[in-house]
């Protein structure tokens, strides 16, 4: 699926592109095999999310273009993306759908794992994915301010920073940023061995920081609080699997 040749703002001629979150509308029929190959050998998308196409889409259609990009990285069959034509594109304003507050673990790249492209999603990174006041307001900056219509708290497994708060790390500034995690630890029910060397504990107290997360935005961001309840915007969690790439979603 392609849509009509564009132009480039700088180099004149048309050139075929496809906007990961533009093509989300009605891109949710598609079944999984059709949503992996949507990228084709030898095409470049090479222009960034413009208002217009980024004002069409609701927040679900925003979402469905989300998992359908991570379909893609987990196949194999990512965009080829010209970034130097979407840096130019984007350039003289951004128009990003969705915001992206992720761990800073080196292994889960938000903006590749959902194969996104410059000018497509606000990124705010910060161990353990939490939200503290620095971040709220980058967030409410990026739905009040910039027409974001997705706020996407993403955790994953394997988390050093679930770990550390569980096994009580101290280390200057960091000891301050674990206690805010701490809480997601007591609030997990778990049977088994509840230490950081229990991978599956781990992976479960990082789920439940997610949704700790996304509970602090709702309580502590009157603004975003009230977009949600207008439905205009949406706030939503997913936890990575860095074994498989797969982003798993959750309802909360």
């Amino acid at each position: 699926m392609e849509s009509l040749p564009t132009r480039d703002p700088e180099n004149g001629p048309p050139n075929k592109r496809r906007s990961l979150l533009k093509a989300a509308i009605g891109m949710s029929a598609l079944s999984i095999t059709g949503a992996i190959g949507l990228a084709s050998p030898g095409v470049t998308y090479a222009a960034a999310l413009t208002k217009e196409e980024r004002d069409k889409l609701t927040p679900d259609q925003i979402i469905q273009g989300l998992k359908d990009g991570n379909i893609r990285f987990r196949h194999g069959k990512m965009q080829q993306h010209d970034y130097l034509a979407q840096k130019r594109a984007s350039a003289s304003g951004q128009f990003p759908s969705a915001v992206i507050l992720s761990c800073i673990d080196s292994r889960a790249p938000a903006e590749i794992i959902f194969d996104t492209g410059i000018g497509e999603t606000f990124n705010g990174r910060v161990a353990g994915n939490i939200a503290n006041n620095d971040l709220l307001g980058s967030l409410e900056f990026a739905c009040a301010a910039a027409g974001a219509k997705v706020v996407l708290v993403l955790g994953h497994t394997a988390c050093g920073a679930i770990r550390g708060a569980i096994d009580n790390v101290e280390l200057g500034n960091l000891t301050g940023l674990l206690a805010q995690i701490k809480p997601a630890i007591a609030a997990t029910e778990y049977s088994g061995d509840r230490s950081g060397n229990n991978a599956a504990f781990v992976d479960a107290v990082a789920k439940t920081n997610v949704e700790n997360t996304i509970k602090t935005i709702r309580e502590r961001s009157e603004i975003l609080n009230k977009l949600e309840k207008e439905g205009k915007i949406k706030i939503v969690g997913a936890m990575y699997q860095l074994d498989g790439g797969a982003v798993d979603f959750i309802q909360i």
